[in-house]
């Protein structure tokens, strides 16, 4: 299948430049590009689209190539963007370019007739000094045409707000890396979302300007997504959902692919993963005939966190994800168990101020923030066997001491009573 082909079923082409000159592109091996720019330590789920489209390029037979903005980091891009953005020092930019660059490599093969390269655009735009670019460069853009660019009229119309001349700078930028890979990379194409249209016709129509010969450039872009709720896709009320299982674990990023919306599941399959087209209508089939048990859900949460996390990050994921039914917490870490349960009632006990009697069971269950507010409904649980801590019944007497060797990773307990009721109590 031409990769325009793959691309439209999967809802993933918006707009080609030429679709007559991608498809004959795409019918023989050729190589495009996607940017990234450094603004962070890592990348989010709103990149995760653009990285899995350098995949399919790559899987299609194609060069993938993955710019990393060292360069138009510095400027910052104004696409979708309400406010100036706030600048990264240099050094902060490097760093970031480093750790953007070594996740993108997770998910390229960089070996074989097709093998991905990561490059830097501040490798050519740091050398290149300002008024050979407003020469050389800046002499081919007009500006009338650039503030029809929606990233600059919606700009434009805050007059609160407007655009500074640096972030108004960021389409020349862009338009010469793509100049640029195109006659030092022979790299043809370029992909995006919807928002980077106006840059790619822009860098197209500067490789034309400057009579560069080869086969013709083309761009496609893909839509942005959003929310149901019309939010950006990739927020949730904690933040953005990282990539870096630093930031954002495995089980929260499980957790975030699991709890879409009926309406979202079978689109974001088509965008997520790498299923055919037969299985993800299978999947659909079956979640409508049985949407309370969100198999698109779980389908797609265990597809994309497998991709991300690898098979042992899914597997923390599925087992932190049971432990919310089972109580069974042995081999979790505290830090995993912590961000479980955020949401339950907790409580600090000072290590230092614990006497030996402190390690009764009363202390871990009676109290504020503790589960019960009398040792009379403590005994009375503890003698129904409906209490665990950490997994394994305590005892029956609120008086019996409780081991520290039952902590997690010697500090963390997580109370069960009954079915679903937790508590967290940690040495502080």
């Amino acid at each position: 299948m031409n990769l325009i082909d793959e691309l439209s079923w999967r809802g993933l082409c918006h707009q080609v430049t030429d679709e007559a000159v991608a498809r004959t592109a795409f019918s023989q091996p050729t190589s495009a590009y996607i940017g990234f720019d450094p603004t962070g330590v890592s990348l989010h789920v709103g990149s995760l689209l653009p990285i899995l489209n350098l995949r399919r390029l790559q899987l299609a037979g194609h060069t993938p190539i993955a710019l990393v903005g060292g360069g138009t980091g510095m400027v910052g891009d104004p696409s979708g963007k309400s406010q100036e953005r706030t600048l990264l020092g240099e050094t902060e930019l490097r760093a970031n370019a480093v750790a953007i660059g070594d996740q993108l490599s997770r998910f390229l093969d960089f070996d074989g007739p097709a093998a991905a390269r990561v490059v830097d655009n501040l490798d050519w735009l740091g050398p290149t000094g300002l008024l050979t670019f407003l020469r050389d460069i800046g002499k081919h853009f007009s500006v009338n045409a650039m503030i029809q660019r929606d990233s600059v009229r919606t700009r434009l119309d805050n007059r609160e707000q407007g655009i500074s001349f640096t972030e108004f700078s960021y389409m020349l930028l862009q338009a010469y890396d793509f100049m640029v890979l195109y006659r030092d990379h022979g790299c043809q194409g370029q992909l995006g979302g919807s928002d980077q249209w106006g840059n790619i016709v822009s860098g197209i129509d500067l490789i034309r300007r400057h009579g560069l010969t080869g086969l013709p450039p083309f761009g496609v872009t893909s839509p942005l997504i959003t929310s149901k709720a019309g939010t950006k896709f990739g927020k949730t009320e904690e933040g953005n959902v990282w990539l870096d299982p630093n930031l954002t674990s495995p089980y929260a990023f499980y957790q975030f692919w699991i709890n879409v919306d009926d309406a979202e599941a079978g689109p974001y399959l088509r965008y997520f993963s790498f299923l055919t087209q037969e299985e993800i209508v299978a999947i659909e089939t079956e979640h409508a005939d049985a949407p309370h048990r969100r198999q698109a859900q779980r389908r797609l949460a265990e597809e994309v966190t497998a991709l991300v996390h690898g098979a042992d990050g899914l597997a923390q994921a599925q087992r932190a994800t049971q432990i919310l039914f089972t109580g069974d917490v042995q081999g979790v870490d505290s830090a995993t168990l912590e961000e479980i349960f955020a949401d339950v009632p907790s409580v600090n006990l000072p290590e230092g101020e614990l006497a030996a009697s402190d390690w009764a069971l009363r202390t871990w269950l009676v109290g504020d923030g503790r589960p019960f507010k009398s040792n009379g409904e403590a005994k009375k649980a503890l003698r129904a066997g409906s209490v665990r801590i950490n997994g394994v019944v305590p005892g029956n007497a609120i008086s019996d001491t409780y081991s520290r060797d039952g902590l997690i990773d010697g500090r963390l307990a997580v109370i069960k009573v009954g079915k679903k009721r937790y508590w967290l109590a940690r040495l502080a």
